[in-house]
């Protein structure tokens, strides 16, 4: 008894050295990309404010009042109301759902849809490689926003329709990034000697070389995130994107920019203000993951 209490003693600490070394490395990152840091500090402020919308609103976010229209930021209403009465910052914390939520799905759903393609493509090659690598130069020879605005027009306006929108033009990114990853592990001699052991191609892509591919897989989707955010923003703004009556960031420059601008610039000030520290802080991020997960970038 006393041998195996002395083992569970010794054994005990044996999980402290994985958590604090994740700290040191969260520190370290801190420390050496600043900026980066900075930029992850925006993202969780901005997903708490989406998280506890609910519970830090003052107002109801789509509840009118015709007695406090246009209404300078004060007491009652911090940051202002709309030109139907409604509480702006209410209206900007739950605008962050929708940018986080269309932003994060359009993200994941191109990486996921762009991840299988290019690891299809850049482990069969041949003429599978060349279809889905032509296919993918169609795709990226369009700007996005304008593939995306086709899109959305074409399937109207709602959430899933806007995320599916987004994703189908981020995704040749996605695919080309994986695909270049998984020309150069293909050839590594584990790889080989998979193929040695008799393991179905299918065991191999998925098994043996997608898991080394998830460095760029991360810093592919943290860096498309704030392209998703500004483009889920120009679609509300034109009025292809979150349909009524969920807050967006986009819809609201939209009802205020062209005729209430002048007369109450909160309006467009804040929302505005909201849309630039999205993809400010989702870039800072995605350039320090860039920089410290390739091994081409680790000492910059």
């Amino acid at each position: 008894m006393a041998a195996s209490g002395a083992a569970v003693a010794v054994a005990a600490p044996a999980a402290r050295p994985s958590r604090d070394g994740m700290w040191v490395t969260l520190l370290r990152f801190c420390r050496k990309k600043p900026l980066g840091a900075a930029g992850g500090v925006i993202m969780l402020l901005i997903a708490f404010a989406a998280i506890f919308a609910n519970v830090l609103q003052t107002h109801d976010p789509i509840a009118t009042d015709a007695a406090v229209t246009l209404a300078r930021p004060g007491a009652a209403h911090w940051l202002g109301t709309d030109h139907l009465g409604r509480d702006i910052y209410s209206r900007i914390l739950h605008g962050a759902r929708v940018s986080l939520l269309v932003g994060l799905g359009s993200t994941l759903v191109a990486s996921l849809l762009g991840g299988v393609i290019g690891l299809l493509s850049g482990y069969i090659g041949g003429k599978t490689d060349l279809v889905a690598q032509r296919l993918m130069d169609i795709l990226q020879g369009l700007p996005l926003l304008v593939l995306a605005l086709v899109m959305a027009a074409a399937l109207g306006p709602s959430i899933p329709n806007v995320i599916l929108a987004i994703s189908i033009p981020i995704m040749p990114r996605a695919a080309r990034v994986i695909r270049s990853s998984v020309l150069t592990i293909r050839e590594f001699q584990y790889v080989e000697a998979a193929r040695a052991l008799g393991l179905t191609h299918l065991r191999i892509a998925f098994r043996h070389i997608l898991p080394n591919t998830m460095g760029p897989f991360i810093v592919l989707g943290t860096a498309q995130l704030g392209s998703a955010i500004l483009t889920e923003a120009a679609l509300s703004f034109l009025g292809l994107g979150v349909p009524e009556p969920y807050p967006s960031w986009g819809r609201m420059l939209s009802v205020s920019a062209a005729e209430y601008a002048q007369k109450a610039p909160h309006l467009v000030l804040f929302p505005g203000i909201a849309i630039s520290l999205a993809v400010f802080g989702a870039n800072l991020l995605g350039d320090a993951l860039r920089d410290t997960l390739d091994p081409r970038l680790r000492g910059a």
